[in-house]
């Protein structure tokens, strides 16, 4: 009798251990349980922890509430302005309902990469070359409103997207190249003639002042004198000496009333008559 007992209490004990074993569920912290009874959705959502589930009746999905990243494949595309690239992108989203996440979509996780694929596509058929190289923000926030609006109902919400790379055609690189390097060179010879005007003010500027002050023009020339003795030359060979410069300064005139200085005071009388002129030689 007492093995009968001891026989049926280990039956039962190895029982109670298997069904526990069976129905025992650990729920992860950045996880959540889904239960489905007989196929259909059980009302409350298990959190983390200890559950228990019934076995062969219950089962229990466990959907990762993580923000998940998600590499988008490399996409070939033509942009509006008929530019032919290849654009790769990146997509982080994550799962606030997770009961919509199981029963309304069958796999989120391929549903929103193939969704980020004919998005990214869709939205390089609408910019311009341009905008992808310098407005990639712009397209960014685009993407994501493009794609936030479908995935809402499957318990996702999509927390960024980012545009990886851009491939241009080799033709299209070098075309580009060449057109930074005509604006460089544009932007060069703007500012040397901008140079050139100011230099070319302060060189009128100073031959005023040259002109004003000739000892100016000959301690200009001794400097220019000293600059180039500076030079690694043996002779220095001037043309015309120092003193020619005053002797040309003091023999040129200033004023037209010393031009008439140094006429003869006979010049009237040449006007007088013949005859008058012979008279006076007689008398003599």
């Amino acid at each position: 009798m007492l093995e009968t007992i001891m026989t049926t209490v280990a039956v039962v004990g190895t029982a109670a251990v298997v069904y526990v074993a069976a129905a025992a569920r650990v729920v992860k912290q950045y996880e959540r349980g889904v239960v489905l009874r007989f196929g259909k959705l059980r009302g409350g959502i298990r959190g983390p922890g200890f559950a228990m589930i019934i076995p062969g009746v219950d089962r229990m999905h466990k959907v990762n509430m993580q923000i998940v990243t998600m590499p988008v494949p490399a996409q070939d595309g033509i942009t509006r302005d008929n530019v032919t690239v290849r654009v790769d992108a990146v997509i982080y989203f994550k799962v606030v309902a997770p009961a919509d996440a199981i029963i309304r979509v069958e796999d989120y996780r391929f549903a929103v990469s193939q969704m980020a694929q004919t998005s990214l596509r869709s939205i390089l058929g609408k910019s311009d070359l341009d905008d992808l190289l310098s407005n990639r923000e712009k397209l960014n926030q685009g993407l994501e409103l493009m794609m936030d609006s479908p995935a809402v109902e499957w318990g996702v919400t999509i927390d960024r997207v980012e545009i990886k790379d851009v491939s241009l055609p080799e033709t299209m690189k070098r075309s580009m190249a060449r057109q930074a390097e005509a604006d460089r060179e544009r932007r060069a010879r703007v500012i040397n003639a901008d140079a050139e005007l100011q230099a070319s003010k302060k060189l009128a500027e100073a031959a005023g002042v040259m002109a004003d002050q000739p000892a100016a023009l000959q301690l200009r020339l001794l400097q220019t004198v000293v600059a180039v003795a500076a030079e690694k030359n043996s002779t220095l060979v001037l043309p015309f000496p120092v003193e020619l410069l005053r002797f040309l300064e003091r023999a040129t005139p200033r004023d037209p009333a010393t031009s008439t200085a140094g006429l003869p005071e006979s010049v009237p009388e040449a006007s007088q008559p013949n005859g008058t002129q012979a008279t006076h030689a007689l008398d003599a």
